[in-house]
């Protein structure tokens, strides 16, 4: 099996061998879900949990390291912080795959937090673009909602609980 998977990808490098290749996500998630730059894998707390891998990939909303949030598909959204404590969205286009530099359009999202949900709801799922993944970037930006919050100082940070030991 493996081994047709790295000869279809070399008959894609042959036939287009000064072109940009343009496989299939399926083939390209198959090649590099094992081993990726952008993986990282965490032990778990037991040794019955064993090891989760996550991936910081742009285009994956929950950074988890699956073909479903994959940033190698044709239509991945996410949700990110920008350096000014805003947030945006980004959708990958059909561009993507000839332009990657106009590939991903951003939609800034510095609105009040009712109509930013009514963007990315009409962004992501009204027009049918990746349904399954509505409330996911929802969950997103209302994380990255309230670490902005905390850093303009609108609202405290949560406290550090203490252990039981010794108070200093």
């Amino acid at each position: 099996f493996f081994f047709s998977l790295w000869n279809s990808l070399y008959l894609c490098l042959e036939i287009n061998k000064y072109k940009m290749v343009q496989c299939s996500d399926a083939l390209v998630w198959e090649l590099v879900k094992n081993n990726s730059s952008f993986m990282k894998k965490v032990n778990g707390r037991t040794s019955r949990s064993g090891t989760v891998r996550f991936s910081v990939e742009k285009g994956n909303v929950k950074n988890i390291s699956s073909y479903k949030y994959s940033g190698f598909n044709s239509k991945t959204v996410d949700v990110s912080a920008t350096a000014d404590n805003r947030a945006a969205l980004s959708a990958k286009s059909s561009k993507a795959s000839t332009q990657p530099s106009k590939g991903q359009p951003v939609t800034p999202l510095n609105k009040s937090f009712h109509r930013v949900e009514k963007t990315i709801t009409s962004q992501i799922a009204d027009n049918y673009y990746r349904p399954d993944l509505k409330s996911d970037a929802l969950a997103r930006y209302s994380a990255i909602y309230r670490g902005n919050r905390v850093a303009k100082d609108v609202k405290k940070g949560v406290p550090v609980k203490k252990g039981r030991g010794k108070s200093d």
